[in-house]
């Protein structure tokens, strides 16, 4: 599809750049919404997954994924739950492994390619519906993709999908994230990632080698030592390649929206893949000039964000 030329998103004055696009709602906005009720599933195996249901009788569902070490109750998650709500959808917010509030069973985590656990969700989910949509932010967006790619026929209830502020490719984003300007974020991510292992490890010290951490200095180095072997694969690059939404793009056969902005300052620029966006017949690119990472402030404090009100009208258009 060729790509969507919007310049309706115009950021607020005083979010005058990048950094303040993505740090400001992440600290600051606050999302008044209903309590959600918690359910716990269990995995195939034997872990858990926490859920988050926000019900309201509809025959049309969201489930919308996170980004690396959010969780369901993260400001993002709530302002797209609470737009969709608003439009007569049911949504359900979910928790990676060791993303809730308490830390998951099994050795593994959470990934950017774990779309085993996504199934799960959307299987559990599934008998109650007519219509499941997907929403996912950043590693959740990759992980989306992923599904969609690997499985969007075998679910015919799973009509669209909307992937925000999306690592497309992970390699190259990992080393973007880890340059000196993004210091702040990747310092953030590793010290809670750290956390989780360290914990992790009293559980399992056969299967966590923790004595690595402290040669660990960045999210790469993080991926390469744990994240990879850890889940499967050889090290970073291998986790990397054979995770990366991008290449799984071409195999998407539901109507898909990959919403990026142009200022990002995690993502690189593989993760803006314009000549192959206008060679799919079914995923729809935009690539505002702004927005951050999970950014998108609208200039009306109490109106949606742009990312919010775009993920509905994409998934409520006809196409």
């Amino acid at each position: 599809m060729p790509i969507i030329q919007n310049e309706n998103y115009q950021r607020p004055k005083w979010l005058f750049n990048r950094h303040l696009e993505t740090i400001y709602p992440a600290l600051f906005r606050t999302v008044n919404l209903q309590k959600p009720v918690r359910e716990r599933i269990t995995t195939d195996d034997k872990d858990f997954l926490d859920l988050d249901w926000y019900k309201q009788e509809s025959p049309k569902l969201v489930i919308i994924n996170h980004g690396l070490e959010g969780n369901s109750s993260r400001s993002y998650i709530l302002g797209m739950a609470k737009t969709f709500l608003e439009n007569k959808f049911d949504v359900l917010a979910w928790n990676y492994r060791g993303c809730g509030d308490e830390l998951n069973q099994t050795p593994i985590f959470y990934h950017s390619g774990a779309t085993y656990d996504l199934n799960r969700v959307i299987e559990h989910a599934s008998p109650n519906y007519e219509e499941i949509y997907l929403v996912g932010f950043s590693l959740g967006g990759n992980l989306t993709l992923k599904y969609m790619g690997e499985n969007g026929t075998s679910t015919e209830k799973i009509k669209k999908a909307v992937a925000i502020s999306v690592p497309l490719h992970l390699s190259s984003s990992s080393q973007k994230i880890s340059e000196l300007e993004n210091t702040l974020y990747s310092k953030r991510f590793l010290k809670t990632l750290k956390e989780k292992v360290q914990l992790k490890a009293k559980i399992h010290p056969n299967d966590i080698p923790v004595e690595m951490l402290r040669n660990v200095k960045t999210l790469a180095e993080f991926d390469n030592y744990l994240t990879g072997p850890l889940h499967g694969f050889a090290d970073a690059e291998e986790y990397y390649e054979v995770n990366s939404s991008l290449y799984f793009l071409d195999k998407i056969n539901k109507p898909t929206l990959v919403l990026n902005a142009w200022n990002d300052p995690f993502l690189s620029k593989q993760c803006f893949p314009v000549d192959l966006a206008k060679k799919l017949e079914k995923v729809y690119f935009e690539f505002p000039k702004n927005g951050g990472h999970v950014g998108f402030t609208n200039k009306i404090p109490k109106n949606p964000y742009y990312s919010e009100q775009r993920a509905v009208e994409f998934i409520t258009q006809d196409i």
